[in-house]
């Protein structure tokens, strides 16, 4: 998505289980690889941490 991803729009390199299909290869965006996880972000599960990225996702959306 050269152009960012628009809040509420999944990554178009996501795949049907939300799994990166770009981790660890040179196409990468940088954004994501500077995206570290932390317990504040992780929690202790998956459903947390999606959770978590969505309300930060909404809190950083910009007003149109």
């Amino acid at each position: 998505m050269p152009q960012g991803k628009p809040a509420g729009v999944l990554c178009v390199q996501l795949d049907d289980e939300l799994r990166c299909k770009v981790f660890n290869k040179s196409e990468r965006p940088a954004f994501c690889g500077g995206l570290q996880p932390s317990v504040e972000m992780c929690g202790d599960s998956r459903e947390y941490a999606l959770v978590w990225l969505t309300q930060m996702e909404a809190a950083t959306k910009p007003q149109v």
